[in-house]
């Protein structure tokens, strides 16, 4: 008889970026965090931060005519991506925003973008827009005279899902500062709940049993609660050299 052969299981390209804000009063940063609803095929009912996998939309060369960055600085960033780093840059930029109602792009003035009331009704629209594919972020930035902030976001690791999970993705992590003016939101669909809170505060509650975290989210948040300041933890991503890339194992029973 002929030898099965078992079907290889996909591994999906991804993007996740890291959102950091100044904290309280005790000055650690504060970290951007979204609850994924129980119905998710992957990671369901667990604290994530934004990010999702890398469409095909999002390699386009046009997006180099509304893009700021990758700056000289950036090299060793954009050398550890390799030859797609535009598509994975992109994508973190179009996940942050579905997922969690953050832009990080410059607008018309030079500035980071902001939102008022007014202009954060207009996004709140974009966002589901570009969820559902009505729009592209490429033509959410020529709408609105928009230039991505690839300048501002600083790529970190890289860590690969293991075997044997339901979905496996290769993803390439970044760090960024939150733009004043934007403080994020769950999409009340894939997402259910939205918080702001500093690494140590997430992994205090994750050994309390009060928050729930994957494997890579605890390892990150980890890494991120060695930095007791917003400046000192932007300047680490600034500064890196290796990339890292993780490959954890599931544990066996």
């Amino acid at each position: 008889m002929p030898r099965s052969v078992s079907a290889v299981q996909p591994i999906r390209p991804a993007a996740t970026v890291i959102i950091a804000r100044e904290g309280d009063s005790s000055g650690e940063p504060e970290i951007f965090m979204l609850r994924r609803t129980n119905k998710a095929a992957f990671a369901g009912g667990m604290y994530v931060f934004p990010g999702g996998r890398v469409d095909s939309d999002d390699h386009l060369h046009k997006y180099d005519s509304v893009r700021v960055g990758p700056l000289p600085s950036q090299h060793l960033q954009q050398q550890a991506l390799g030859a797609e780093w535009r598509g994975f840059w992109i994508a973190g930029i179009r996940e942050s925003f579905e997922e969690a109602g953050l832009l990080l792009a410059y607008s018309n003035d030079g500035e980071l973008l902001g939102y008022d009331d007014a202009s954060h009704e207009r996004f709140e629209r974009y966002r589901h827009q570009v969820h559902d594919g009505q729009l592209s972020l490429y033509q959410l930035c020529e709408q609105e005279a928009l230039q991505l902030a690839v300048d501002r976001i600083h790529f970190v690791n890289r860590f690969v899902t293991p075997p044997g999970r339901p979905r496996r993705f290769d993803t390439r992590f970044f760090l960024a500062e939150a733009p004043a003016g934007q403080t994020g939101a769950h999409d009340d669909h894939e997402t259910v709940h939205s918080i702001w809170l500093s690494a140590g505060e997430a992994l205090r509650r994750h050994a309390a049993g009060e928050f729930d975290l994957m494997v890579v989210t605890r390892i990150q948040l980890e890494m991120l609660a060695e930095h007791d300041s917003l400046p000192a933890l932007v300047r680490w991503a600034q500064l890196k050299e290796e990339f890292p890339v993780y490959r954890p194992s599931v544990p066996r029973n």
